[in-house]
């Protein structure tokens, strides 16, 4: 019987109207990440944050997929919050920031996340009219992969080596350390010792 280990609460101060907030922190086990920390807070304000901090660090890596086909749009998608996401054709890098968060979803749940912030942009009218644009240039290309009328290729960059993309055309290559070091983590890398003991 697995032991069940009960969350930690530590307080912090909402980034939107500074009241105090609680961080809840517990460890998990999930596949192909393995072990990992999840925190979690919201606010009163409306603010919210969820992270998930894998513990295990590997070598760095590097998937590439080259989306064909509608079949293709169903391949799964691991992205950790360290993970770099690019779509050259398009020209779209994701990078992980700050407030990075994991996710697990297939390559047309990637692109409908792409699609909800090109749609914000498309819509400010404060913006030169060749950003609202080329917004619609990338969402009209999306809604074409989306179809399977127009091919891309999506790659996952992760100098931790915990994002993954799982198809068999899917092709793995390992960073070398030059590359990894020029990629972006967006985390706090914490080793198991840093962590309080009830959360080891």
């Amino acid at each position: 019987m697995n032991q069940v280990i009960e969350p930690i609460l530590t307080r912090t101060t909402c980034p939107l109207c500074q009241s105090d907030i609680v961080l809840t922190w517990y460890v998990d086990n999930i596949p192909f990440f393995g072990e990992i920390v999840i925190n979690s807070a919201h606010c009163n304000c409306g603010f919210k944050y969820a992270d998930t901090m894998v513990l295990s660090q590997r070598e760095p890596v590097k998937y590439t997929l080259r989306v064909e086909s509608l079949a293709d749009l169903d391949a799964r998608v691991i992205r950790s919050s360290s993970g770099t996401i690019r779509i050259p054709e398009l020209g779209i890098d994701i990078e992980p920031g700050s407030a990075s968060e994991s996710f697990i979803s297939n390559v047309e749940g990637v692109l409908c996340r792409v699609e909800e912030v090109l749609g914000m942009v498309s819509r400010w009218i404060d913006e030169p009219p060749r950003t609202t644009d080329r917004a619609h240039e990338i969402l009209t290309a999306l809604d074409e992969v989306k179809r399977g009328v127009r091919a891309i290729t999506i790659i996952i960059e992760d100098p931790l080596g915990n994002s993954a993309i799982i198809a068999e055309r899917a092709i793995k290559q390992e960073l070398t350390p030059q590359e990894a070091e020029n990629l972006k983590t967006g985390m706090i890398v914490l080793e198991k010792d840093d962590l309080p003991e009830s959360l080891r």
